[in-house]
């Protein structure tokens, strides 16, 4: 997103906090009901036109959500939808986006809430991996051909009883929905939204062989001062792996020049 859209999305956020600060607003639902609207807007061009067209006074936006959604959704959730289309977005399309990725924040709240935030974490992580080496599961699960029931009966099949509620809803939404992404780019960005909302960027630690919890804590001390922000590490093996240890933050590959900051680290995990 760029300029108005950047903005809106980042106050919307804001109200999603607030809200969800709240002991009477159920993250859950609120995330279920999020996500609804954005399936209607995704269905409806013409819908998200309007509620984005700059010519189009604010209240009259707020007020053709209430009518829409108003006895459809709860209040909470109707007021936050509302006060959205109040802002100015850059293209109708970032207003879905957006809303999709409140969905999502408002179940990363409700594991967070629940205690179970860094096991829907890994599981994500882990469920990535799997799919990635995985190429009959990931063509069912990305056959266009497949209907979204199917695929959601694949996906309870796979995660019922085995993962946190919340990454078994997260990852259902993304495959029954993708709406144009990528399994690993959806996956990669859920990832991303659960490691900031405990303020953490993620480091997928590739190793050729296991790393003991003393080295993931040095690892992890020595990637958070290097960066300056708590680091969650998603811990991977590869037996084949040259060199021993491959660290990726972002888009960025720590080897080199950069890695050599992390020479101490590197020499007291091998000790």
């Amino acid at each position: 997103m760029n300029g108005a859209s950047r903005e809106a999305l980042t106050a919307a956020r804001e109200r999603l906090d607030a809200l969800t600060d709240s002991s009477s607003v159920d993250a859950a639902r609120l995330a279920e009901e999020l996500a609804a609207v954005t399936a209607l807007l995704h269905r409806e061009p013409g819908l998200r036109r309007a509620l984005t067209d700059p010519a189009q006074p604010a209240d009259a936006k707020a007020a053709l959500v209430q009518r829409l959604i108003g006895g459809q959704v709860g209040g909470a959730t109707a007021d936050l939808v509302s006060g959205i289309v109040r802002s100015r977005w850059s293209q109708s399309r970032d207003l879905v986006d957006a809303l999709e990725e409140l969905a999502s924040l408002a179940d990363l709240t409700a594991a967070q809430q629940a205690g179970s935030l860094d096991d829907v974490e890994d599981e994500l992580f882990r469920f990535g991996r799997i799919v990635s080496s995985n190429t009959e599961l990931r063509a069912a699960l990305t056959d266009r051909t497949a209907g979204a029931s199917a695929k959601s009966e694949l996906l309870r099949r796979l995660l019922g009883g085995r993962a946190e509620p919340v990454t078994e809803r997260l990852v259902t939404r993304l495959v029954t929905a993708p709406r144009g992404r990528s399994l690993e780019a959806g996956l990669e960005s859920l990832s991303r939204l659960a490691a900031e909302r405990r303020d953490r960027m993620v480091a997928v630690v590739t190793s050729a062989v296991p790393l003991s919890d003393g080295q993931k804590q040095r690892l992890g001390a020595a990637l958070a001062k290097l960066y300056g922000r708590r680091m969650h590490l998603n811990l991977d093996v590869d037996p084949e792996l040259v060199g021993g240890l491959r660290v990726q933050v972002g888009d960025e590959v720590v080897n080199g020049s950069v890695a050599d900051r992390l020479d101490d680290a590197g020499r007291r995990m091998a000790s």
